[in-house]
């Protein structure tokens, strides 16, 4: 089993300055020059990720950390998951980088699918994996967020950290309060996510601060097979999609 350990953090005077002035941002009122300012670089990436991923077709998104290096089994079955994702008919959408997101890449291009990523810049560059076929570079973490959920139709969680944690329960709050629609969400590994769904029942469910149904919203298995045959039927059933010649490119209205 490989992984990797994260990197060195970079003390606040060593990192560039798009990073500094993100944390600046987070410091409070700033002067209405600096606000604007940054106001006008979050429209400006927005509106670069619309036009970029705009014409993918359905996609499903594979959260998942980072730190699983090629040789660990969850490494195998992100590629597996990303396999029967692209099979199915999927763009398979990751955040980009290494670890499950380059395996979940992997899986797709090899399979002859289409493969995307979302990227993240951090103050340890997080290079992007080789399996991409369209890859858009972010700033902020709540538009990369927002990008790996407005174009997929089903969610698969592989075994992760705090960012996959953050990812899943930011989707299923979604779901819980009617902002999505009721998307498929499975999450891929029993060993790992049993003990989560325990302290979710005994816990939350008991002291009724999530319902049953939140509950029921989940499928948790070790088959990619069954993941991606979860979120195909569910897009088929409850969206109707069907299978059909992708969407042809067509020029914006801002031009592409």
């Amino acid at each position: 089993m490989t992984t990797t350990k994260p990197p060195a953090p970079v003390a606040p005077a060593e990192q560039p300055a798009r990073m500094r002035d993100e944390l600046r941002y987070l410091e409070g009122a700033q002067s209405r020059e600096f606000e604007l300012r940054h106001f006008f670089r979050v429209a400006s990436e927005y509106l670069r990720a619309l036009r970029a991923l705009h014409f993918l077709g359905p996609c499903a998104t594979v959260f998942g950390s980072a730190r699983f290096l090629e040789g660990h089994p969850h490494y195998q079955l992100a590629r597996d998951v990303g396999d029967e994702l692209a099979r199915a008919g999927f763009t398979v959408m990751t955040g980009g980088g290494p670890g499950i997101m380059e395996a979940a890449n992997r899986g797709a291009k090899e399979a002859g699918g289409r493969s995307v990523g979302c990227n993240i810049m951090l103050p340890n560059e997080q290079a992007a994996n080789a399996y991409l076929d369209r890859m858009v570079t972010f700033r902020y973490f709540f538009l990369r967020k927002v990008m790996l959920v407005k174009y997929s139709y089903g969610f698969v969680a592989m075994p992760g950290g705090f960012g996959t944690f953050d990812e899943v329960f930011e989707t299923l709050t979604l779901i819980q309060t009617g902002k999505v629609l009721d998307f498929p969400v499975v999450l891929m590994g029993h060993e790992f996510w049993d003990p989560f769904l325990e302290y979710l029942r005994c816990t939350l469910l008991a002291d009724h601060t999530i319902e049953a149904g939140d509950l029921d919203r989940l499928l948790v298995t070790d088959s990619a097979a069954e993941a991606a045959g979860y979120i195909r039927d569910a897009a088929i059933r409850k969206f109707g999609l069907k299978y059909a010649r992708p969407r042809q490119r067509r020029r914006w209205w801002l031009g592409e």
